[in-house]
């Protein structure tokens, strides 16, 4: 019968090897190569860490004298690239123009940290064949046994730090109005993504905190060993590997769809430009609740494909965005009109083009940073 422990380590084992399959699914992957690539070596470094634990824990990595040999001399906990990865895939997830510089892999010089335990057991190994070292691994094992541990303080900083730049670069492109509605889904995938990584690092900083106190740290080990940490790693794996595959397939499979930047000349792009402009500012198209894609198409004698891509990748709006803008404004203007009072604000949204209240409250306020109400309280000189 399979023990609680057996149980959790199988797991840890399905979830590295799940990691593995869909690593190379990624890395193999056409669509957004540079993103992929960066996701499957993310979890590639997940698994690995997820399979050493596994082969500990069953005993094939453990060995006596100098404490977890193999492990050392062939690392399988590399920490330190991760936060980067995390970082570069999130930029160029939603950056078309992102490639990676000699100036980004800068960033993964502190790997040699993960390397420490690795060189030591060099070191060692050819001390003792040269005959400058004692054949003693006991202090070459106890230095590695600590070493391991308090590694793992700058690998969490790490983490934590490229964390906080990628949740910045993502507020910075939300405040920019950079989402493009090709770009939506992969934005909100980020957001989740950066979200989840942070609920790892406060489990996992939960569980440094007895690092501190070094009578609590033996405690720790022999008590919960690493399963409070790689339990949730197991199922991050899962996870991103999964929906990073499938936001993968589907921008992919949109980009097949759409018309490309480049087979757009800057003249069709201004031209297109003015027109979707006129339709709305003079002829006031989006007064019609009903208005769709394909209505204005028809309406600027646009083809679809070629008003979707000068809106998405050259006015930086979907189509939604891009009429509602022209609604809320026509309401602001509405509601500074004193011959307006007797309206109510939901009247002045149907008459705007809104048919749904929900999406007019919402929009309002993501437009203007307060409510309609709140608006029309303001006074005249103030809005």
């Amino acid at each position: 019968m399979l023990s609680f422990q057996g149980f959790l380590n199988t797991i840890i084992l399905l979830g590295a090897l799940q990691g593995f399959i869909i690593c190379c699914l990624l890395f193999y992957s056409r669509n957004n190569r540079v993103a992929n690539r960066l996701l499957a070596k993310l979890i590639f470094l997940m698994s690995l860490a997820s399979l050493n634990l596994y082969l500990n824990e069953i005993g094939v990595a453990g060995l006596n004298g100098l404490t977890s040999t193999l492990d050392a001399l062939i690392p399988m906990v590399i920490i330190m690239p991760m936060g980067p990865l995390v970082y570069f895939y999130i930029q160029s997830s939603l950056d078309p123009e992102f490639k990676m510089t000699k100036k980004h892999r800068l960033h993964f010089l502190p790997i040699f940290i993960d390397f420490v335990p690795s060189i030591t057991v060099i070191i060692f190994f050819a001390g003792v064949y040269s005959g400058m070292i004692r054949p003693n691994p006991a202090p070459w094992g106890i230095f590695i046994d600590d070493y391991n541990v308090y590694a793992d303080i700058p690998r969490w900083l790490s983490i934590t730090f490229y964390l906080g730049l990628s949740a910045r670069y993502l507020t910075a492109v939300k405040n920019k109005n950079n989402i493009t509605n090709g770009r939506l889904i992969s934005f909100k995938w980020m957001q989740q993504f950066v979200r989840i990584f942070l609920v790892f690092q406060f489990i996992w900083l939960l569980y440094l905190v007895p690092y501190f106190f070094p009578r609590y740290t033996d405690f720790m080990l022999v008590t919960f060993k690493w399963y409070p940490v790689y339990i949730p790693l197991a199922i991050m794996i899962y996870w991103l590997g999964i929906k990073g595959y499938m936001v993968s397939s589907h921008t992919g499979a949109a980009k097949k769809n759409g018309i490309t930047p480049s087979s757009l000349t800057t003249a069709m792009i201004q031209e297109t430009a003015l027109h979707l402009r006129k339709a709305m500012e003079e002829d006031k198209i989006y007064l019609n609740p009903n208005l769709n894609l394909t209505m204005l198409a028809l309406h600027t004698g646009i083809a679809q494909k070629t008003i979707s891509s000068v809106l998405n990748q050259h006015l930086q709006k979907s189509f939604n965005e891009f009429v509602n803008y022209y609604r809320v404004e026509a309401i602001k203007t509405k509601l500074q009109d004193e011959a307006a009072n007797n309206l109510t604000i939901a009247g002045v949204a149907m008459e705007c083009g809104f048919n749904s209240q929900a999406t007019f409250q919402r929009t309002f306020k993501d437009l203007t940073g307060m409510s309609p109400s709140e608006f029309r309280k303001l006074e005249p000189e103030t809005r």
